[in-house]
């Protein structure tokens, strides 16, 4: 299963448009119904303030929604505490709340996280300026793997698509 974050799919939404590029909208549509994709709750919440037609496209590929459950809830606590972050004093240029929970839902599940956040060139000495993919890696390792789709290279995103359909 993988587990796609916000700013994945409202960056192929904004992108990529649906007219423009069936095979990829296709190859997700198929991964949603068959519940190889799903979204957590916060996730979807995030797509929603950001893309209300994007989140109605979620709705009606019937996309499974992860809810915060207690598990959730107890790992991004956990992960919170190991970046330091108390009182809830996030640091603006690091992960937030909802990005802990969307990374707990991920390792709760067992799930590949797609994120189009990048690596950060250098680990900031301050671990509360994590990134996602820093957190995935450093902070909260398996059993989440994570995997950076940044879709900004279009070929690479639609060879993935057929080899997909190839393999399924």
């Amino acid at each position: 299963m993988q587990v796609i974050d916000a700013s994945a799919i409202v960056h192929a939404w904004d992108n990529y448009p649906i007219e423009q590029f069936p095979p990829f909208w296709e190859w997700l549509e198929d991964d949603c119904k068959a519940g190889r994709l799903c979204i957590p709750q916060p996730a979807k919440d995030e797509v929603g303030y950001v893309s209300s037609e994007c989140a109605r496209w979620l709705q009606e590929v019937g996309i499974t929604v992860l809810p915060v459950t207690n598990d959730v809830l107890s790992d991004a606590s956990s992960i919170m505490a190991a970046l330091g972050v108390t009182d809830d004093q996030y640091h603006p240029d690091g992960v937030d709340e909802n990005d802990l929970l969307i990374i707990a839902s991920s390792r709760c599940h067992g799930a590949v996280l797609i994120s189009n956040e990048a690596r950060q060139a250098s680990l900031p000495l301050n671990k509360r300026k994590y990134r996602i993919p820093a957190v995935c890696t450093h902070v909260a390792p398996p059993p989440v793997s994570t995997c950076w789709i940044t879709l900004s290279r279009l070929e690479g995103v639609l060879g993935l698509c057929v080899r997909r359909r190839l393999i399924y």
